[in-house]
């Protein structure tokens, strides 16, 4: 372990990020979580794939030292991995195109430094075994960034769900509609467009690796149910697109359960209106994130009750997940602070060799296995001509 247990309790994690630099989207979205409570800075990141573009920008965008803003993350790893324990970075933050998640990540584990990384965690299903066995090795704490896990009210629902509140669940239905890729937006070099409809950098799947992962994450995180086999329709409507913009996928649990899944990218007027429904045989919920503050309990035979975010009668994960009184929202960037909450002290507990169960209210390597096999069988599952598909389980 690299300190003692006063040194980094005493003071702020240090950050490097790869990737999240001019004109990315998810960059920004991490650094403005991981600093939002002040138990994080950021001190290195080599933020572009061309050398020059991504030193000027960690240096004239986010004031960093000139000797830290590196030009690969090669060389960051390197030279981070050099410096002393009372200067170097605690741990990464990958925000890259898929393809370069897992041998960024790979680097850094093997570096010896503690990893965030963006969704889905690899491009196949092998590179996510792999990371497995990496991440177990060397012991090091790995967040994968599903931060809809993060919100209030996901938590609550997890809670309830965990108490019994619902009773056995019998069905869950999620959706993620958006309507941005209706058009071919790549073709018109908006660059978040183009690197997620290339295979070469997005992997075998679009809308599906994008945002049907994030349903399925949620499905798993909320109830805990674990995917017996599915039925799937992967379509890509946007002629001459690569990859899928629509996907449907009935799916059969463990235990009996059943369920729909639906994530678009294509339907007109759709921006980000992820909705989950957890029913069971004594109350249901549903909660979106649209109006993220809120989740609708509804037992049989009574009126449906609301509960807000942030007030004494909700769960302790959900409280604990707040910043605010009730009556102020919050929403997208908290969801990825809790998660980096989370990390802080994880990161925190293992420098110093701290023999506790560590906390892991947070996706990890396991959800980005999980993730990885539903890619891959939605995708096995949409060219079959068989009706079901055996969920892939490692």
């Amino acid at each position: 372990m690299s300190e003692s247990k006063d040194s980094i309790y005493g003071r702020k994690l240090r950050m490097g990020m790869v990737g999240g630099g001019e004109g990315s989207f998810i960059g920004p979205v991490h650094r403005r979580a991981a600093l939002m409570d002040e138990q994080i800075e950021l001190v290195c990141g080599a933020f572009d794939v061309i050398a020059e573009k991504g030193r000027v920008f960690g240096v004239e965008k986010l004031f960093l030292d000139p000797a830290r803003s590196y030009g690969t993350y090669e060389e960051m790893a390197e030279k981070e991995a050099a410096l002393s324990p009372a200067t170097r970075m605690d741990f990464v933050v990958i925000v890259t195109p898929n393809h370069m998640h897992f041998p960024i990540a790979r680097l850094f584990l093997e570096a010896g430094f503690h990893v965030v990384c963006e969704k889905p965690m690899t491009t196949s299903l092998e590179q996510a075994l792999e990371l497995r066995k990496i991440v177990r090795k060397s012991g090091n704490v790995f967040v994968l960034a599903h931060n809809y896990t993060g919100y209030q009210m996901v938590k609550q629902a997890k809670a309830m769900v965990a108490a019994g509140e619902l009773g056995e669940i019998k069905k869950v239905v999620v959706q993620y509609p958006q309507g941005w890729l209706l058009t071919r937006l790549e073709l018109e070099g908006n660059a978040q467009a183009v690197w997620r409809t290339d295979p070469k950098q997005s992997g075998p799947a679009g809308c599906l690796g994008d945002i049907g992962t994030h349903a399925a994450n949620m499905v798993h995180y909320i109830t805990g149910l674990e995917i017996e086999s599915l039925c799937a329709d992967v379509t890509t409507f946007a002629p001459g697109r690569k990859l899928d913009d629509d996907v449907s996928v009935l799916l059969r649990f463990e235990g009996g359960a059943r369920g729909i899944l639906q994530s678009s990218q294509i339907l007109a007027g759709k921006e980000n209106d992820f909705n989950i429904w957890v029913h069971g045989d004594k109350a249901s919920l549903h909660w979106r994130q649209e109006a993220p503050n809120y989740l609708l309990f509804a037992p049989p035979k009574a009126p449906v009750r609301i509960l807000s975010r942030g007030n004494d009668y909700l769960a302790s994960l959900s409280k604990l997940a707040s910043r605010v009184p009730p009556g102020h929202h919050e929403g997208y960037i908290e969801s990825f602070a809790n998660l980096y909450l989370g990390a802080v002290d994880s990161i925190r507990a293992a420098e110093c060799g701290v023999k506790k169960e560590l906390s892991l209210d947070y996706p990890g390597v396991e959800d980005g296995v999980r993730g990885m096999a539903f890619i891959e069988t939605v995708l096995e599952s949409g060219r079959s001509k068989e009706k079901w598909t055996p969920f892939k389980k490692f």
